[in-house]
This record gives C-alpha cells, sequence and structure tokens, in this order.
C-alpha cells in the first residue's frame, strides 16, 4: 500500500466539496457501526497527540473515545505539560512530538501557532479549535442536519450572534457546499471577511435585525456571547448581544422544520432561551454526539485516504 499523502486540517477549506462527500459518508457508517457494537478498528497502533492550551469538554471526550474505538492510542498534553512556544520553539516541539506519534490534534488561541506546527510537522494536524476557526464543529453541525434533513445544499443557515470562529467557518462551509448562510451580530461583532476568506459575497448575507437574518431559515444556531479568552470583555458582551438571544419569536418565522444547534456549552437565558434548546426543533445533543463520530472519519481520511 502507497503512503497516504500527508494532508492538514487546520481550517474548513482544507478539504473540497468531494472529499467532503466521502468524509460525511464515512461518518454515518462509522456511527453506524458504533451504534451496532460493531468492532472498527482500522487505527490499530496509531497514536493521536492532544495538546489542549484551551480547556475543553467535548472536543477531548470526542477525540479521545473516538481514537479508541477506532483502536489507537491517545496522548493527552495540557498547557502545563506542551506551552507550546513557551519552554521551546512551536516547531521545535512539532519536529519532536511528529516524530512520536501518528496524527496531532491541538486546541490553542491563535491560528498561527497550528499553521507553524502543522508547517513542520511529519504527521497530520488537525485544528480542535482556534481564535479564528472550528472545522470539526461545522463539520459535525453539517453532519447533523444531513441526518436530519438531508442534503444542506441549497438551503439557508441563520448565525445569530457573535462573529466569531464559528461564524468564520460557517461561511467557508457555505461558499465551498453551496447554502448560504444569513449573518446577524451586534454592532462591533461583525464577521471579518478577511479572516474567513470568502471569495463569493453571495454565499453570505448580513442582517441588521437578527430576526430578519432567521426568516426562512433552515438552520438557525449560535454560540456564547463571550468565547474563551474575552473574558474581560465580558459585561460589556452581555449588553451588546441582548437582544441576539435566539427565542420562539426568532424560531417561528424560519421555516417550520428548521432545527436549532448551539456548539455549547450553552447559557440558557442568555445566547438562547431554554425554550428552544430544549425543545422540539433542537438537535443540540445529537451535533454533540456526532463531533466525535465525524472526527472519526476525518482521522480516518487522513491517515488512510479514501477507505471504501
Amino acid at each position: 500500500m502507497s503512503p497516504t499523502p500527508l494532508r492538514h486540517y487546520l481550517q474548513f477549506n482544507d478539504l473540497t466539496a468531494d472529499e467532503y462527500a466521502h468524509v460525511l459518508q464515512r461518518a454515518a457508517v462509522i456511527k453506524k457501526k458504533f451504534k451496532a457494537y460493531e468492532k472498527y478498528h482500522p487505527l490499530a497502533d496509531r497514536t493521536l497527540a492532544m495538546i489542549f492550551e484551551k480547556a475543553s469538554t467535548r472536543t477531548r471526550v470526542s477525540f479521545e473515545a473516538g481514537m479508541y474505538q477506532l483502536g489507537g492510542s491517545v496522548v493527552h498534553l495540557t498547557t502545563g505539560d506542551s506551552q507550546l512556544g513557551r519552554a521551546e520553539p512551536i516547531e521545535d516541539s512539532a519536529k519532536v512530538i511528529s516524530r512520536m506519534v501518528d496524527l496531532v490534534m491541538i486546541r490553542t488561541y491563535g491560528q498561527d501557532k497550528i499553521e507553524r506546527f502543522a508547517e513542520h510537522s511529519r504527521v497530520p494536524v488537525i485544528n480542535g479549535l482556534t481564535n479564528e476557526f472550528h472545522p470539526c464543529q461545522i463539520l459535525a453541525d453539517i453532519f447533523t442536519y444531513i441526518e436530519h434533513r438531508g442534503s444542506i445544499q441549497g438551503k439557508t443557515v441563520a448565525w445569530v450572534g457573535d462573529g466569531n470562529n464559528m461564524a468564520n467557518t460557517w461561511l467557508q462551509a457555505a461558499e465551498l457546499l453551496d447554502f448560504k448562510v444569513h449573518v446577524s451580530t451586534p454592532s462591533g461583532y461583525e464577521v471579518n471577511e478577511a479572516v474567513a476568506g470568502v471569495r463569493q459575497q453571495d454565499c453570505f448575507k448580513v442582517f441588521a435585525n437578527p430576526m430578519e437574518a432567521c426568516r426562512d431559515a433552515d438552520l438557525v444556531t449560535t454560540d456564547v456571547w463571550t468565547s474563551m479568552g474575552y473574558e474581560a470583555e465580558n459585561e460589556a458582551r452581555r449588553a451588546a448581544f441582548a437582544d441576539w438571544c435566539v427565542d420562539t419569536e426568532m424560531m417561528k418565522v424560519a421555516r417550520p422544520d428548521a432545527l436549532f444547534m448551539h456548539c455549547l456549552p450553552a447559557h440558557r437565558g442568555e445566547e438562547v432561551e431554554a425554550d428552544v434548546i430544549d425543545g422540539p426543533q433542537s438537535v443540540v445533543w445529537d451535533e454533540a454526539e456526532n463531533r466525535m463520530h465525524v472526527q472519526k472519519a476525518l482521522m480516518e481520511f487522513l491517515l488512510l485516504g479514501r477507505v471504501a
């Protein structure tokens, strides 16, 4: 068997639409095996290193459990263990760690750190979250939408809240997979189009009024008002975002079969009403579980290529 070419997954547009079709199809197959208690160990004797500079619950559990389910092993490193760029240059850490493992997942602050690590890594590097992008989460969200409603092509996603890493990644996904995003953020918290890197302006539309962004949407989604690393802005953000709480009125103007998603953790009464996140249109628990399944498919693809 010829070796799989080295590929990294640092932002959503690192894969093509055709490759996403394969990964999403594999995620469905792998999830079916999991639900049937069918052993599937394609990554036996492979090791995943997980490096966390930002704390995590879902990212750690989904990657760690997922790698074990694929037959592999996991090395878990926290800020105190690794200190990327502090104890030694990022480039040196990458050269050392990538000689000892088969795959690296990094959850950190600046995108520049993970890009520098990947540049000097001998093995695939996966973005578990940075300030700029959260590709594994959007991959899970799209998989969840497909499970419940079929193809996302041509659909409309309403993003209500902060123009953050999630919003950036939704825009990349819309451009690549041919759907639209309605973005509504408070003034001063807009999506940075240069960071998102979108080229087709018709893949998204900006709305000052979040209610209008939700009108006729197929999916309404949001995130916390204050992401990790921005805690000093918490009070200012609470005031600025007061009208950007996804409530039942917003869901009523969306399509009757619209879904609600949230990457979690959620603050009921802030970015979303309890009646919405705990209501019949919410699929947040499926969405959370699906992080594990899509990441298993992604790791399989990066290490083994296209598996039939």
